[in-house]
């Protein structure tokens, strides 16, 4: 079993995921259940302005937010880093046709991991995403969550690109193994 941090509060960071994406006119927040977007899941689904979507799979949320901007709304994907492998395929999708791609990645295999399964993504996540042509931030500090945030909200939307916002693992918490 995977514990939090010793402190098990909300950060104040976490809301500012929610806040920001509510700001930016986000009605669809796409996900596959995570405990780094836990607030912020909470906050979409009572949300009665925000369709949140739980996904089987990460890649499913890609298509997903090509239609809803095709029916003219926003859309964000939460999801860790271990769900960007299974995306590779799909972000192609992004270039082909141009919609807004606003990813927020919580990652794992960054700083003080305890399993060692998470290391092979989490060390490739931000290189395999620029690969496919994503724009990766990185936010390892509270105050660098809203501002880049919103930057990569920005880009996503008035430029139509495909954007990622990374929270690294110092900047979540360490996590530790509970038996």
């Amino acid at each position: 079993m995977v514990s939090e941090s010793v402190d098990t509060a909300p950060a104040a960071w976490q809301r500012d995921v929610f806040d920001v994406l509510k700001a930016a006119g986000v009605r669809h927040i796409c996900y596959v259940p995570d405990a780094g977007h836990a607030t912020a899941i909470r906050l979409a689904e009572a949300d009665p302005e925000i369709q949140a979507v739980v996904l089987t799979t990460e890649e499913e949320g890609i298509g997903y937010l090509a239609g809803a901007w095709l029916g003219g709304e926003r859309g964000a994907l939460l999801m860790q880093s271990s769900g960007v492998g299974n995306c590779i395929n799909t972000l192609a999708l992004q270039p082909c046709i141009r919609f807004p791609l606003l990813m927020v990645v919580t990652m794992r295999g960054d700083w003080a991991e305890f399993n060692h399964w998470q290391n092979p993504m989490g060390q490739a996540t931000e290189p395999v995403l620029k690969q496919m042509g994503v724009m990766t931030w990185r936010a390892d500090v509270p105050a660098d969550v809203s501002p880049l945030l919103r930057g990569a909200a920005t880009m996503a939307f008035a430029g139509e690109a495909s954007c990622a916002l990374l929270l690294g693992q110092r900047l979540i918490g360490e996590k530790e193994w509970v038996k």
